[in-house]
């Protein structure tokens, strides 16, 4: 039975578990957390990527309020909903090396979604083209973490403008247990299409989660080459929507 299939709220509650309270943030100077020491190495992990658009209007809003005082009654952030407020459209994708030396995509491009209880234990849920309030997730099953070698996380910008500063967007990792782990997007990277966001990988047993936040210039072949995962890459669309 495809895994799919059956989901209902039960489901998304069994996915959403661990401790909601607490929040780490990795940055330049805390860059890596093990989800072994922390006792989330087991069950589902689940990765959320989420963004809003700040528009060149609203760049300066809440500065200088005294002489522009009706400034202040702008919205900051305009929500990406629609094709009518904002022209972007990230997409969530992981790398895979598998310890059977195994390796691969999973990414909304060429619909390659991914499996949760077979190989390779990464499982995409759709694809936001709009940047909807629930953004793009992906389940990595932790149950499978001795075949898995590693995982790379990385965002791109399929379509609209390429500045990840005014997207600013949002990776945040529910481990199964133990607070939430939030890698932001918002370096100034002019042009860059691409950004490789976190590596997870198993270190003698131990899963490590490693920030790396490097963009680039281009798609993922430009990412594969930095990382030396081997893939072969041909240029792909979606359909329009």
């Amino acid at each position: 039975m495809a895994f799919w299939s059956n989901w209902g709220r039960s489901a998304w509650r069994e996915f959403d578990s661990g401790d909601a309270s607490g929040v780490v943030e990795l940055t330049k100077r805390h860059s890596v957390i093990s989800l072994t020491k922390q006792g989330a190495a087991s069950g589902n992990l689940r990765i959320n990527l989420s963004w809003q658009m700040r528009t060149s209007d609203f760049n300066e809003s809440g500065r200088g309020s005294l002489r522009h005082p009706l400034r202040m009654f702008k919205p900051a952030v305009v929500q990406a909903q629609g094709p009518a407020m904002v022209n972007v459209d990230l997409d969530l994708a992981v790398m895979y090396e598998l310890k059977s030396g195994s390796k691969g995509v999973v990414q909304p491009l060429g619909n390659f979604f991914g499996n949760l209880n077979e190989p390779p234990y990464v499982k995409l849920s759709g694809d936001d083209r709009f940047g909807s309030g629930s953004g793009e997730t992906i389940y990595i099953n932790m149950d499978h973490k001795d075949d898995i070698k590693r995982l790379l996380v990385f965002v791109y910008i399929y379509d609209g403008t390429p500045a990840f500063d005014r997207t600013h967007g949002m990776v945040t990792l529910y481990p199964s247990n133990g607070p939430r782990v939030e890698i932001a997007l918002h370096e100034r990277a002019p042009q860059a299409r691409s950004c490789a966001v976190v590596m997870i990988e198993n270190v003698k047993g131990e899963m490590v989660v490693r920030r790396e936040v490097k963009y680039v210039y281009g798609f993922q072949a430009e990412l594969d080459r930095l990382y030396g995962w081997g893939l072969q890459w041909g240029r792909g669309y979606k359909a329009k929507v």
